[in-house]
């Protein structure tokens, strides 16, 4: 369907940009005795900054040192579950945190759900899946959750949402997400494949998104990321290849391509596309930055603007804290502060942490050691688990008998099985004015209870 756009029109150089993907500023640090053929990129340089950009970035040299040799045993397998990493690159917020950060911008459903055009109503869906993608801009790593690990929010445009960690291995979440004007769901699995300095990241997973008002109902396909500069040079995300919005009610699609970075930055961040209706006509063009903005025109069946019309923004990154930490975004504030917990937060919520807690006060030391006490606390349920012959049940998803095709492998899906929106209706009676001290709530996912005891 796109290839009719590529020999012509206003992003007649997709194709050939990210074809080229790979060969614009890897450069192996030769020049460095026991670390042939490590590839590091400078993403705002060109090829022979290499060697400079690999004593940057936030490790010290020593602990460079010692995960390089550790690490170089795993170039070329899927790492999602192998390694444990030092919390010194790693953000206070985990994973099923991170994946609540899409509804910042759900203002946008609200414009999707209530549009009688159709194929604005893609361009307002598109840009919100678009909206997730500046967080990659912030390269430290989220914790990965313990398994049952929950993650709640409420209080930010009517929405609920709730995730779990509904396996362990492979490393699966789940999410639900509900409002007066759409339902989200999502069953997330990633596959990885690390290459030494580097990692990609293919994200084998489902996403649902409902609009109420007419029911009509969208996948999304995303793109694979990769994360450059992993142990040496300072690390950076960039984005390469296509991501499919379809209407699987009409039949519309939005194709988007993300721009590989090219020498110097060129083309970083750069996201050229099209919505098309069930005929695979192109209707309107998008164009912007996932880092930035994104903005649409009316375009002919050439791909080409219309006369008359004029390009316009559908969304921007809102502003940002200066000098932040961790580079969060005032959103990624809200998410980990018990302002968007509901009242009798569940023991099992990410906030609860103490590995996390005690990184977001600065205390590494005391984060390094809670972080290693719950993944034995987690491998000790395990045995547990065994010996007993029981399996691991979420309480709020479902294993499905469904398994979904993806680009990157089959999925097993999970589906919310509604008890979440029915213990909540539950509590809904609590004396809203009633004080709530979070920091009494020991952080508890765990299926035995005391572990200590068994």
């Amino acid at each position: 369907m796109a290839e009719k756009k590529q020999n012509g029109g206003l992003f007649s150089s997709i194709a050939s940009s990210i074809s080229n993907f790979g060969s614009a500023m890897h450069k192996s640090v030769n020049g460095m005795i026991g670390y042939e053929g490590l590839e590091v990129i400078n993403p705002e340089g060109g090829t022979e900054d290499a060697e400079v950009e690999a004593q940057r970035g936030r490790w010290k040299q020593e602990d460079r040192d010692s995960y390089w040799k550790m690490m170089h045993k795993y170039i070329g397998s899927d790492i999602t579950s192998m390694v444990t990493l030092p919390v010194l690159i790693f953000e206070p917020m985990t994973m099923i945190q991170k994946m609540a950060e899409l509804m910042e911008y759900s203002d946008l459903l609200e414009l999707a759900d209530e549009c009688e055009d159709p194929h604005m109503r893609m361009v307002y869906v598109a840009s919100w899946f678009i909206s997730i993608y500046y967080g990659l801009k912030r390269t430290w790593k989220p914790f990965n959750p313990i398994l049952g690990e929950t993650y709640e929010m409420v209080n930010h445009g009517g929405i609920t949402f709730i995730a779990e960690q509904v396996s362990h291995h492979p490393p699966m979440s789940a999410a639900h997400a509900e409002s007066d004007h759409f339902v989200y769901d999502i069953t997330s699995k990633v596959k990885t494949k690390f290459l030494g300095n580097s990692l990609d990241i293919y994200p084998v997973g489902r996403t649902r998104l409902t609009l109420k008002r007419d029911g009509v109902v969208f996948d999304l396909a995303p793109p694979p990321s990769k994360v450059n500069n992993l142990i040496f040079g300072r690390t950076w995300v960039d984005v390469p290849g296509e991501m499919i919005l379809t209407n699987l009610t009409s039949g519309d699609k939005v194709v988007l391509y993300f721009q590989p970075c090219g020498w110097f930055g060129a083309g970083r961040y750069e996201v050229d596309g099209y919505v098309y209706n069930a005929a695979e006509e192109p209707k309107i063009l998008m164009t912007g930055k996932w880092s930035e903005s994104m903005s649409y025109q009316p375009c002919d069946s050439e791909g080409e603007p219309l006369p008359g019309t004029e390009l316009k923004e559908v969304w921007k990154v809102a502003d940002v804290p200066e000098n932040d930490k961790f580079q969060y975004t005032h959103f990624a504030h809200k998410i980990n502060s018990f302002a968007t917990a509901p009242k009798k937060l569940l023991a099992s919520d990410s906030r609860l942490r103490p590995d996390r807690y005690a990184l977001e006060k600065g205390d590494l030391s005391k984060a390094g050691s809670e972080k290693s006490s719950l993944e034995e606390k987690q491998r000790a349920e395990k045995k547990i688990r065994e010996a007993k012959g029981h399996q691991f049940t979420p309480k709020w998803f479902e294993l499905s008998n469904e398994i979904a095709p993806t680009a990157w492998g089959d999925l097993e899906m999970y589906s919310y099985n509604g008890k979440y929106t029915a213990y909540r209706a539950a509590l809904s009676d609590l004396d809203p004015a009633e004080e709530v001290n979070f920091s009494s709530t020991e952080f508890n996912p765990w299926q035995y209870g005391d572990l200590a005891a068994q």
